[in-house]
């Protein structure tokens, strides 16, 4: 469905950080930016497909980055194991908790997720899902 998604970011060694310690987690790694004329930026893919991507860039307009009222990103983990490291991870490189891993049985009987902020303010939400790994062909 997506392209790609970008967050805003000020301190892109910093984002660099806290994303490469939390998707590594779940199995997504850094890859070499092309600058295309725009700010400078950092981007995520899994290994097997250069689609969708992640990006964390500064803003185009020069302005402070700032986090979305409401705004989330959702990241599906190959295990809940994964979404334990995940989350730790992300903690240990500067984002705060917004919710520690566990069953989530309102959303699905499956459902295990983690929520936490980015060290900008952004809510990421770490999941897994035996249907989203499924369609997403992500092996655990």
């Amino acid at each position: 469905m997506f392209s790609h998604v970008t967050l805003g970011a000020d301190d892109l060694d910093l984002a660099a950080t806290f994303y490469d310690a939390v998707l590594g987690e779940i199995g997504l790694s850094q890859r070499p930016f092309e600058p295309d004329g725009g700010p400078d930026a950092r981007c995520w893919v899994r290994p097997e497909a250069p689609y969708p991507r992640f990006y964390v860039s500064q803003t185009y307009n020069k302005a402070p980055a700032s986090a979305g009222n409401g705004t989330m990103l959702a990241f599906v983990a190959p295990t809940r194991a994964a979404v334990d490291r995940a989350y730790a991870a992300g903690l240990a490189h500067g984002g705060t908790d917004e919710g520690a891993p566990g069953l989530r049985p309102h959303y699905a009987p499956d459902y295990y997720g983690a929520y936490l902020r980015d060290p900008f303010g952004n809510k990421i939400h770490l999941v897994h899902r035996a249907e989203l790994t499924e369609s997403f062909g992500i092996e655990a």
